[in-house]
């Protein structure tokens, strides 16, 4: 895709927080669930490398991630070892939430998932632009439930599909699953931007340098502190678990990646920080995996957080190395270079 091709609704690429290799281009989006705060239309925003469209040119393939709930594409390390196995990788910060969020106050106010089919779509279509005929979608914790829907209702347009600790069931008690939950929906169709609880921040600043981790990313992105969850988001999710606990039809290899325990999500120790999911259960996400399609592989990563590929070097290494093995295999061979 040269620049005279480019879409009217794809932004110049200007430089971004991660590096002189790194660019972000603003995706304008048109869809509209009523989450849109007032006066400043949506937009996603690509981040990919300054070389990207001549690189997927080379080898035809090329994979999208995308984050998960209050969360940014960052993964460096990863995207560099996806990289060397011929497969370029492009981030998608999808509408209100990381680089594409608009007003602060509003952090991943969606009320229907499938609002954010618009813009996955997009960045599949300039990744198609650039050469790649060859497409696998990467998918974290809510970004994972994205990536199933969209493989679900749009089948034919990735060649295969990784969840990386998706979210596919509410971790919480049978009262929250049931009555809590029946009572949230109503209340999210008609008070969305109602807070009905607050994420703790413990996970994220595990992660961050600024606390002892190893990885550096925009606390406005993905933040540091408390952060709201709208009961129109709940709403949307919980709608969105009931599809995939009645069945989805991924026509496409799906792979579901998850580490091999989940910890304390509510006064998580140190060490289950460290090497355990502690947002999520994985055994829900075991359990559901058979319900995406008819062709699922399941890989459990010893000693796994929650972002299989920010967890600590021996379980990341491992995950990066199985994914993209199962990725070359099922999508097709990969050109080095």
């Amino acid at each position: 895709m040269t620049s005279s091709a480019r879409p009217s609704w794809l932004g110049s690429p200007t430089r971004d927080y991660l590096g002189s290799a790194w660019r972000a281009s603003s995706i304008a989006l048109s869809d509209d669930d009523g989450g849109a705060p007032v006066s400043r239309p949506d937009v996603a925003v690509l981040v990919h490398e300054t070389d990207a469209p001549e690189a997927i040119s080379r080898t035809g393939t090329a994979a999208l991630w995308i984050p998960g709930f209050v969360d940014s594409f960052f993964h460096v390390e990863h995207a560099a070892a996806w990289r060397a196995a011929g497969i370029p990788l492009v981030g998608l910060d999808m509408r209100r939430g990381g680089r594409a969020l608009r007003d602060p106050r509003y952090r991943d106010d969606v009320r229907d998932l499938r609002v954010r089919h618009e813009e996955i779509g997009k960045a599949l279509a300039v990744l198609r632009g650039w050469g790649a005929r060859r497409l696998i979608l990467i998918g974290h914790s809510t970004g994972g439930l994205h990536a199933a829907l969209f493989a679900h209702d749009r089948p034919g347009e990735v060649d295969a599909v990784i969840l990386n600790s998706p979210w596919l069931d509410h971790n919480g008690p049978p009262l929250e699953k049931n009555q809590a939950t029946a009572l949230v929906k109503r209340v999210g169709t008609r008070l969305p931007r109602l807070p009905i609880s607050m994420l703790k921040p413990d996970y994220a600043r595990n992660l961050h340098m600024d606390y002892g981790g190893e990885f550096a990313f925009d606390p406005a992105h993905k933040p540091l502190d408390p952060v709201p969850v709208f009961a129109g988001f709940f709403r949307a999710v919980r709608l969105a678990h009931e599809e995939v606990a009645a069945g989805l039809a991924i026509r496409e290899p799906v792979l579901v990646a998850h580490s091999d325990a989940s910890g304390s999500f509510t006064k998580p120790s140190a060490d289950e920080l460290a090497s355990t999911d502690v947002v999520l259960n994985v055994a829900d996400m075991v359990r559901l995996a058979p319900k995406l399609g008819a062709h699922v592989d399941l890989l459990e990563v010893p000693g796994g957080r929650h972002d299989l590929a920010l967890s600590q070097a021996p379980a990341r290494e491992f995950y990066t190395r199985e994914s993209i093995a199962w990725a070359v295999d099922v999508a097709g061979d990969t050109t080095r270079y």
